[in-house]
């Protein structure tokens, strides 16, 4: 039995000072407030929070970070980089890009990732890859297995995109089925978008895994919209109800280019919209409706998406910050509001989490209150405030992953970036 006094906790029922946390076997055992200091016990200084969920992560984007915003550019262009990034990795150079980036998440407070995976090269040594460098890194993974079968609506896979695809349904759903799932890692699936499946192959690819999570790129370009509207005569969100793929375990990626309609859809039907905002912004996507999904029956989620930032604190504000210039309105999203986002990890098929309450996982992210940028902050404010620079300690199943910065067992995590990105 392991224990964990926490200077403050934020909790299911709002926030406590001097929390003692019990764990036994990676498990909350007990939650209760203490006048003392047991001895023995770990100490959390701060504000402590529920392990944060990175729902959507593409680890080899991670490389681009820097690289590619010579002469502007557009989301296309920059998709170039990425083809040709991808392109160039082998399964031995993706488990050391993916465990340096996943051990710039653990130290940042990420505790469990959603992995949206199209890079298969013929088969499920990149998804080993992927397994293998979460271990290390000491996060936890949803493999999201994407379904990759054309180059753009009625067109073939050209040159690296035959890298993303099985060729067929049945060879994808076929491999999917023989990834196996662990003590670390489960195994969902993942529509890569309205662009990469047919029409006729959306409702396979949903029905395929009915009890895993289903996440898909939706909306994410007007390009994607008119290109949907003109082969179909409907939305990506349309096409995708049709098919049946708009359900309570489904996750809408970007969701940035939606109608009314959509926006109801998606609502009706409980799918959760993950947005990216530091991505978004990049890439000069556009800012999606996150308010109108949230009142419409959307669960919302948080993700890095292309790593332009792994920063789960500043994408939680990004999420507020995007609503207050869209809407030219202040408190859109209340902080509680933002933390129930960013420590969402039902979207990623892990429900039990997300929360400091016996029997949750014992993940926590401790926060400092006196850094420059969080001294002086309201207690119940500070997601408003504080970064990753200021996670002084990551908890994941009990076992202590970072402290101030320094991950446990990987040491400084900017020379280990450094050496698989020269």
């Amino acid at each position: 039995m392991k224990s964990f006094w926490c200077e403050q906790a934020w909790l299911p029922g709002g926030i406590a000072p001097r929390v003692l946390v019990r764990v036994d076997r990676g498990t909350i055992a007990s939650v209760s407030t203490v006048d003392t200091i047991p001895l023995g016990c770990e100490r959390l200084y701060g504000m402590v929070f529920p392990g944060f969920a990175n729902a959507h992560s593409h680890a080899f984007h991670r490389a681009l970070r820097g690289r590619t915003h010579s002469g502007g550019g557009t989301f296309w262009t920059w998709r170039d980089r990425m083809y040709a990034l991808a392109e160039s990795l082998t399964p031995d150079s993706y488990l050391r890009l993916a465990t340096a980036v996943y051990a710039e998440m653990a130290v940042s407070g990420v505790t469990a990732v959603g992995e949206f995976h199209y890079l298969h090269n013929g088969g499920n040594e990149m998804g080993e890859a992927l397994r293998q460098a979460a271990v290390d890194a000491g996060i936890r993974l949803t493999l999201l297995d994407a379904c990759y079968l054309a180059g753009g609506i009625g067109q073939p896979v050209t040159g690296v995109q035959q890298r993303f695809s099985d060729g067929t349904f049945e060879r994808w759903a076929e491999r999917v089925a023989e990834l196996p799932e662990d003590a670390n890692t489960k195994v969902g699936a993942a529509i890569h978008s309205v662009r990469a499946v047919p029409r006729e192959t959306l409702s396979l690819v949903a029905g395929a895994f009915p009890d895993r999570p289903l996440h898909v790129h939706l909306s994410e370009q007007p390009a994607e919209n008119e290109a949907c509207r003109e082969a179909y005569g409907l939305t990506p969100t349309e096409l995708l109800h049709e098919a049946g793929a708009l359900t309570a375990r489904t996750t809408a990626v970007h969701a940035t280019h939606l109608s009314t309609k959509d926006i109801s859809l998606l609502g009706a039907a409980s799918v959760g919209a993950c947005f990216c905002p530091t991505t978004e912004a990049d890439l000069a996507d556009g800012i999606g409706p996150a308010r109108e999904l949230k009142d419409a029956g959307s669960p919302l989620s948080l993700g890095s998406d292309q790593h332009a930032v792994i920063d789960p604190l500043v994408e939680a504000r990004g999420l507020e910050h995007g609503e207050r210039l869209r809407s030219g309105q202040r408190g859109r999203f209340t902080p509680a509001e933002l933390v129930d986002a960013l420590t969402n990890h039902a979207s990623i098929g892990r429900p039990e989490a997300g929360r400091i309450e016996v029997g949750a996982p014992a993940d926590l992210v401790a926060v400092g209150l006196d850094s420059a940028r969080t001294a002086g902050c309201e207690a119940e404010q500070l997601v408003l405030a504080a970064t990753a620079s200021d996670v002084t300690a990551v908890v994941v199943g009990g076992r202590v992953v970072s402290r101030n910065g320094i991950h446990e067992t990987l040491g400084d995590v900017g020379k280990l970036l450094k050496a698989v990105t020269a």
